[in-house]
């Protein structure tokens, strides 16, 4: 994954108030969920990628450069939508988007232009011309996304964007957001306390706990895909429980999960298990790679689990470790039901 942002060992105070306490992440291309609960640190870090505050340690990089440093220059390529509706009531819609552009370095007429379109995208083209304070929290929002837009951003930068809307706006802000990142080919880094919104239109997220980056990686790593397998299994109950002692003879973990087996393990785990249940005289109903939910990560890993750089972290075993020479002879488990 080509690096667009990188986050190493980032520390961040307020006064007393420890904001960010070593934060480790790297965000590519694509649309990636900013994850955390209230205070977790993600407004913050955001401000920190813009170059708007300094990092009290650790060190930042955006499209190869610091912040600290280059900060005139990465803000021209990234389109910032902020939290709070702090939009001038009196002003029209594409007058603000307009200035924003014209801010970013836009010639004038340039940014009329890229204004009236940005609105056009957002669905707000002929509302364009209505004051903004005469406009409800939906529209807003997409205001404040076409001024992130107007100046044709690399980076797109959106702070709790769904806040305050209801179902269906939130479904048109999310659809809007896909396009933004896979449709026009933006990179998208969304702050959002919404495990939901992430699965919906991310590819990767980082989830933020206590001011440290417990886990980040793509949805498919952070979910397990390919570290388990889930086996639904017929046949004689002897014959079930055989294939079962066969496969936890090699290391595996088994649980029960509605009507099937989880079983976690190490190696080549889909050959053992088809194996040891075709030596049993037992039979497969249904095979296929376990996942866990995004809440799970989130519970997991945003609760208090150590913190981790490991893109894999999912709170399942590592695939490196070596299972256990001698695992202690299974329980007898219950059919699913």
């Amino acid at each position: 994954m080509d690096a667009v942002i990188e986050v190493a060992g980032v520390v961040k105070r307020w006064g007393p108030t420890l904001a960010l306490g070593g934060a480790t992440c790297t965000v590519g291309p694509g649309v990636t969920g900013l994850l955390g609960a209230n205070g977790a640190g993600k407004t913050t870090l955001l401000g920190l990628i813009l170059g708007l505050q300094l990092p009290d340690d650790g060190a930042i990089r955006v499209f190869g450069l610091d912040p600290t440093q280059a900060g005139p220059e990465i803000r021209a390529r990234i389109g910032y939508s902020p939290e709070h509706h702090l939009l001038p009531p009196d002003v029209k819609a594409v007058d603000f988007v307009r200035h924003v552009a014209e801010v970013h370095g836009l010639p004038r007429r340039e940014a009329t232009t890229r204004a009236s379109d940005a609105l056009w995208q957002v669905g707000l083209g002929e509302e364009r011309g209505r004051p903004m304070g005469t406009m409800s929290t939906g529209q807003r929002q997409r205001i404040k996304l076409a001024q992130a837009l107007a100046h044709d951003p690399k980076l797109v930068l959106l702070d709790e964007p769904t806040d305050g809307l209801d179902p269906v706006q939130r479904d048109a802000m999310l659809e809007l957001i896909h396009r933004i990142g896979h449709e026009f080919g933006i990179t998208v880094l969304l702050s959002s306390h919404l495990l939901e919104e992430v699965e919906r239109v991310c590819d990767h997220a980082v989830i933020l706990n206590g001011g440290v980056v417990a886990t980040y990686g793509s949805l498919d790593d952070l979910r397990g895909g390919g570290e388990g397998v889930t086996i639904e299994l017929v046949g004689p109950e002897a014959n079930v429980q055989a294939a079962l002692t066969a496969v936890h003879a090699t290391g595996a973990q088994i649980f029960v999960e509605g009507r099937s087996y989880v079983i976690l393990g190490h190696g080549p785990l889909f050959d053992v298990v088809r194996d040891a249940v075709d030596d049993a005289g037992a039979g497969i109903r249904r095979m296929g790679r376990r996942t866990i939910s995004l809440e799970q990560v989130f519970l997991g890993v945003g609760a208090g689990a150590h913190p981790t750089s490991d893109p894999r972290r999912s709170g399942l075993p590592s695939p490196s470790a070596p299972p256990p020479s001698a695992p202690p002879p299974p329980p007898v488990l219950p059919s699913p039901r």
